[in-house]
């Protein structure tokens, strides 16, 4: 069955997506189209505080493109010998990530991640409340331009200092209209569409209904977390399926029960 999946894809060129072989392992045929645009700012405020861990009490990253904002930082900037100095004293404090595609890069830094296993923001919050105190130094967290306040709220009413900086700005991908239209011209209305970020229900989902027309009822839509699902209802969409972990496997699990379950 043909399955829409509005994300990303994967910095690496050379293999594929993951979520594209999960759902061919399962027996689908997974198109990815590109939903969202990013552009990196504040780098020179980045590398200030990345080479002052002594003003922290430690490191959170809640997606992907963060991380990606450290490396394009110290790369531009030839910090590579100046990072080997100093990611030996972040490490000595907490580095806490949300998922598993977060978790990798932040090796890839040389660093060692904790909260991989959380998946959300919200479990994230809770799990550094459990490890921190009001006692410490902030943390440093690094985000995007539209990030979800929970766990910023959370630490703050709990008196856990934060000290948040904005490092790369979303906007809806240029040719996202183009490519949605297009994919519904060519291969017609998919037996599940997967969403995989509110944004991506803002950007998408108007279009994806106008495309589907009286076929919109037999679609199964996907989420890859209740945040995404939550805006899916909040926009009267009933919500087939949604990945009990924000990974391929288990989405490709869940697409595949919701589409199967009515045979």
């Amino acid at each position: 069955m043909k399955v829409l999946l509005l994300k990303e894809p994967r910095e690496s060129e050379s293999e594929a997506d993951p979520y594209i072989q999960e759902l061919a392992s399962c027996g689908h045929t997974a198109s990815l189209i590109p939903v969202l645009s990013f552009k990196f700012v504040s780098l020179d405020h980045l590398s200030e505080r990345l080479f002052e861990p002594e003003r922290f009490g430690g490191l959170i990253f809640t997606s992907p493109r963060a991380v990606e904002a450290v490396k394009s930082c110290l790369d531009s900037q030839k910090h590579t010998h100046k990072w080997d100095a100093v990611k030996d004293k972040w490490n000595e404090k907490s580095v806490y990530v949300v998922g598993k595609a977060t978790a990798s890069l932040v090796v890839e830094l040389g660093l060692s991640p904790l909260g991989e296993e959380t998946g959300t923001a919200d479990a994230l919050a809770r799990l550094i409340l459990q490890r921190e105190n009001q006692e410490i130094k902030p943390l440093f967290f690094p985000c995007g331009s539209i990030k979800r306040e929970v766990l910023p709220t959370t630490l703050r009413d709990n008196h856990v200092p934060l000290e948040t900086l904005t490092v790369y700005q979303t906007s809806e991908h240029p040719d996202l209209q183009n490519n949605i239209t297009h994919y519904f011209t060519q291969q017609g209305v998919p037996a599940s569409v997967a969403f995989f970020s509110p944004s991506g229900v803002s950007f998408c989902l108007d279009l994806v209904k106008r495309l589907s027309g009286s076929q919109l009822e037999q679609i199964k839509f996907a989420s890859i977390g209740r945040t995404t699902a939550d805006a899916l209802k909040s926009h009267g969409l009933t919500v087939s399926c949604c990945a009990e972990k924000p990974t391929a496997k288990h989405l490709a699990a869940a697409i595949t029960h919701a589409l199967t379950s009515d045979l």
